[in-house]
């Protein structure tokens, strides 16, 4: 492992994941990104109801419904930015890299441009420690085969694609993740509030195609809308086919373990020593906390917990452990044998 080289103390991480060959905190909030002829373009509004983004963007705006739908569906709070034309979505995105603690962000663009900057935004802002997912949605009665070519062009673990429903629907999803607090509970079948039946339907072989192309498809079913199944855009490594990311479960355990086990050392060993004895202190609070994430069922299991000085820097120590990530349950299977 290459540890980069950081001049401010803190606590930092890597990952990485492979396939397997053989063999409430609460609701947190979301971000928004979306046009509006009302509010200060490029600002970013905090939101606690429908009713202060009325306030704030008028009844009648778009943005104002996307609020809605966010924390009817579970957000805690919604980030909002104003978009004056399709050249600000850049600048909000960036505004909202700069908010804490969002799970999701959603953008009300159909466009391809806009989705990918959305996806290099949330990327940096993980990276700099501020883990979250994006949701965008496909255009209007877009086709299987043009959805999976558009998740082609996002492929990444940290962007949900979704269809049918246009903006209001990846809304619903987004709000649907903020208010999970269990990262791994498949988001599949659940059920979306506050947006309409589509009229675009899938069949099996639809929905098997969109899944296995990086494409979270919902349905309808007595007027309620739903998810079949929470996947990622990310469905190849360089042009290798790689299924590691599909399912939403995997980064989310992945952005509850890391971020968890960062908060817990800054808070604990914020003014150690890099000595043995304060390497496995270290060393018994990691194990700590992945106990309690496998005791929650976050994580099915955890091994090889090593915390070692790095050796041409004395004041730096390396943390390495290995752990499984709880899979959702998405089918069950029944096989009778009958006697006649």
């Amino acid at each position: 492992m290459n540890v980069t080289e950081h001049q401010r103390p803190g606590v930092y991480s890597v990952y990485d994941a492979s396939s397997v060959v053989s063999g409430q905190s609460g609701s947190r909030a979301a971000g928004l990104a979306a046009l509006c002829t009302k509010g200060t373009a490029g600002r970013v509004y905090s939101l606690f109801s429908r009713e202060q983004a009325a306030e704030t963007f008028g009844g009648d705006e778009e943005i104002t419904e996307l609020v809605g739908i966010l924390l009817k569906n579970g957000a805690a709070s919604v980030w909002a930015v104003p978009v004056a034309a399709e050249s600000g979505y850049a600048a909000a995105f960036a505004a909202l890299e700069k908010v804490e603690n969002l799970a999701a962000v959603v953008c009300d663009s159909a466009t391809l441009a806009v989705q990918q900057a959305l996806r290099d935004s949330v990327k940096s802002a993980s990276e700099a420690r501020r883990e979250r997912l994006a949701v965008v949605c496909g255009g209007e009665n877009e086709a299987a085969s043009a959805l999976v070519s558009r998740a082609e062009g996002l492929n990444c673990e940290r962007v949900v694609l979704t269809a049918p429903g246009g903006a209001r629907a990846a809304a619903a999803v987004a709000g649907a993740i903020a208010g999970e607090s269990d990262p791994a509970v498949p988001l599949g079948g659940a059920e979306l509030k506050g947006i309409p039946a589509a009229e675009q339907e899938w069949s099996d072989g639809e929905i098997d195609t969109l899944v296995l192309g990086g494409v979270t498809p919902l349905e309808s079913s007595g007027g309620v809308v739903s998810v079949v199944r929470g996947v990622t855009t990310r469905t190849k490594t360089g042009s290798a086919a790689d299924a590691t990311w599909r399912e939403l479960t995997t980064i989310r355990v992945v952005d509850d373990v890391i971020p968890g086990l960062r908060d817990a050392l800054r808070a604990r060993f914020s003014r150690a020593k890099n000595t043995e004895q304060g390497r496995g202190a270290i060393r018994s609070q990691v194990i700590v906390e992945l106990e309690q994430k496998k005791r929650g069922e976050i994580i099915a299991d955890y091994d090889n917990v090593a915390v070692s000085a790095v050796e041409n820097n004395p004041t730096v120590c390396l943390v390495e452990f290995d752990f499984t990530v709880a899979h959702g349950l998405n089918q069950i299977w029944l096989s009778a044998h009958v006697t006649v």
